[in-house]
């Protein structure tokens, strides 16, 4: 079998990967992609591959799915997170913390979400046009992490700090943010030990197992900062979204006449457009195939969730962004199997609340300049959303 092969530095595949990641599907079930210092990677492209490798145990994270940067010694124990875990540890961390992380949770941040996004808005510099990314996608998700887990008013400007640098991708100030990040979840780790609240650090210093397992300090402040990390995901979804539906007035002309949409409509632009192109990359236990296609022990895979969200074989019309579309049950925009976004629940929350407030607020919204996509093999996002009001 011929396998389709994909090169990261190619500006088609960096500047337009739905078209480069979707003609490599149609072509193999599986495609071949080199990468610095890992070898060949292999890339699952199809629908179905995909959902049946990330619920495949043969197929494992570890270590070397992820960089190590340079940290100082005691951050190294608060490096290890749920992510990069398989098997009974990853089970037994994720019944500790999954009641925390519930829908009816998220449904009950709402309220807070919603001030938030006002506060935002309502904040907006005063130029038109302006950047809808810097000034409202950017800082959304970490006001709404704060919210979340407890985080005292007057430490949020460091918060922030963090998030700006975290949703800045990863540089030196990325790079250089991570130890303070994990300082302060410690900080708010101990202060919410002696002061507990209505907030999930509080709630998880409470919570017990039935066999009387809880989780530990470092397992606590470990899930606190990987929150900041993960937790920016609504930024470059809110903002995609936004690009999207303005480059289609159609669909936000059926939005706008139909507010009931928009649960359904971020579940279409989480299929279409949603920022997380790869998933984090798996090795395999033992030789395993795939589309008639042999993944050798030890060796490197990842899924293409940017094609395979646009699998023909699943979708009617994939490459059509639809807002009535019957909700994309299935796509991947969180991942599959036991590694499914713990946080999606309040994603969605964010982006539904974001979208809805911002086509209220302007009936006029339009755009002001092509957006740009910054060229990310991992990720796809927008480098602003200068809109008219």
């Amino acid at each position: 079998m011929t396998v389709s092969e994909l090169n990261p530095a190619d500006p088609a595949v960096l500047l337009d990967p739905f078209t480069a990641y979707g003609r490599a599907r149609e072509e193999s079930p599986v495609a071949r992609m080199p990468l610095p210092g890992m070898g060949a990677l292999w890339v699952v492209t199809r629908h179905e591959d995909a959902r049946a490798v990330l619920n495949d145990p043969r197929f494992e994270v570890n270590a070397n799915s992820f960089l190590r940067p340079g940290l100082p010694e005691d951050c190294l124990p608060y490096m290890r997170t749920m992510s990069e875990m398989d098997g009974p540890g990853h089970t037994r961390l994720r019944r500790l913390v999954a009641p925390a992380f519930t829908a009816r949770r998220a449904a009950g941040l709402r309220s807070r979400v919603e001030s938030t996004v006002e506060a935002l808005l309502g904040a907006l510099p005063d130029d038109d046009p302006v950047d809808l990314h810097a000034h409202f996608a950017r800082p959304l998700p970490m006001e709404v992490i704060c919210e979340l887990v407890g985080i005292d008013p007057a430490d949020r400007p460091r918060w922030r700090e963090h998030g700006a640098a975290v949703a800045a991708g990863h540089g030196e100030a990325f790079l250089a943010a991570i130890p303070e990040i994990i300082a302060d979840a410690r900080a708010a780790v101990a202060r919410r030990a002696g002061e507990p609240g209505d907030d999930l650090i509080s709630q998880l210093l409470s919570t017990r197992a039935e066999d009387g397992d809880r989780l530990s300090e470092v397992e606590l402040v470990t899930l606190v900062w990987h929150l900041v990390l993960a937790g920016q995901t609504p930024t470059n979804l809110v903002t995609n979204g936004l690009a999207a539906l303005l480059d289609h007035p159609d669909q936000l002309a059926v939005l706008r006449a139909n507010p009931d949409l928009v649960p359904r409509a971020v579940e279409e632009l989480t299929r279409w457009a949603g920022p997380q192109l790869l998933t984090t990359p798996r090795y395999a236990t033992e030789e395993v195939a795939i589309g008639g296609v042999v993944i050798g022990e030890a060796e490197p895979m990842t899924v293409a969730i940017v094609s395979a969200n646009r699998d023909p074989r699943v979708y009617d019309d994939p490459d059509e962004l639809d807002v009535t579309r019957t909700p994309s049950v299935g796509h991947l925009g969180y991942s599959h199997g036991p590694h499914f976004c713990l946080g999606a629940a309040f994603a969605r929350v964010q982006v539904e609340v974001a979208l809805a407030a911002v086509l209220s607020r302007f009936p006029d919204l339009a755009l002001a300049e092509r957006p740009a996509p910054i060229p990310d093999g991992g990720t796809w996002r927008l480098a602003s959303l200068v809109v008219r009001r």
